[in-house]
């Protein structure tokens, strides 16, 4: 595992040690897709382990950042957490619906609408797949992620739980946002590249539409997570996933 992987896992409040040991394990990604706007759309599946035959448990979209793919195994490692916790984790490659590997800047804003749609479409797909309780959908976004998480948890109700990876607000999402579901954010007061003002701005509009939420500011974390807010970010990610999407099952 080189640095940037390693910063990437951090990033997701995976700690070395369990990095470590995950990047040594067998890889137990299978690869699927489904099609958005005439697209096919990459999934990487990491089913969580030991669910009975018919059982069916929580499942939440991982959203990477505006790296895209450039340094997946990050993300991977990540997912294989959130898989060994319970949770069938869903790796989407939304940007394979603009033909990018990561975000073009230039085109940030003419592509938006475009990865909106596909996440969209991926709830959709995600509620539907064997094994998956549609009652118990979350997402997990990382700083681009998030801001599409936000943007999709405000018109689907199926989704149950987000949590915020430091994520932009969308502009104007505060004036035209009426429902969110429980939410943690976790940001860096050092964050250079998405200013914890966002985080604030996101914990202001839950209070406003009465959310319930979750926040931690890092004082000294920029974007990425180093240290003890690693273990930190693991023990909050693991007990918010807990109280919001291992409640009542449905069917």
């Amino acid at each position: 595992m080189n640095r940037r992987e390693a910063m990437l896992g951090a990033a997701l409040g995976l700690s070395s040690s369990a990095a470590s040991a995950f990047a040594a394990a067998p890889d137990r990604t299978d690869m699927t897709s489904f099609t958005s706007g005439g697209v096919p759309i990459a999934v990487e599946w990491f089913a969580a382990p030991g669910r009975g035959a018919g059982a069916r448990g929580p499942a939440v979209l991982l959203l990477h950042g505006a790296d895209g793919l450039t340094f997946g195994e990050g993300y991977r490692l990540a997912a294989r957490v959130l898989a060994s916790n319970g949770y069938h984790v869903a790796f989407l490659h939304y940007l394979d619906r603009t033909g990018d590997r990561r975000v073009v800047y230039s085109r940030l804003r003419h592509d938006y609408p475009a990865w909106m749609a596909t996440v969209r479409d991926a709830v959709t797909w995600l509620a539907g797949q064997p094994g998956v309780d549609p009652a118990r959908l979350g997402l997990v976004g990382v700083s681009l992620g998030a801001a599409l998480a936000f943007e999709t948890a405000a018109t689907d109700e199926r989704v149950k739980a987000i949590v915020d990876y430091f994520g932009p607000l969308p502009e104007g999402f505060a004036g035209r946002a009426k429902r969110l579901p429980p939410t943690l954010i976790l940001h860096g007061a050092l964050d250079g590249i998405v200013p914890v003002a966002n985080a604030h701005g996101l914990e202001a509009l839950l209070r406003g539409l009465n959310t319930p939420y979750e926040i931690q500011i890092y004082p000294d974390q920029g974007h990425g997570f180093f240290g003890l807010a690693q273990f930190d970010s693991a023990t909050r990610v693991s007990a918010f996933l807990g109280r919001h999407l291992n409640g009542p099952r449905s069917g």
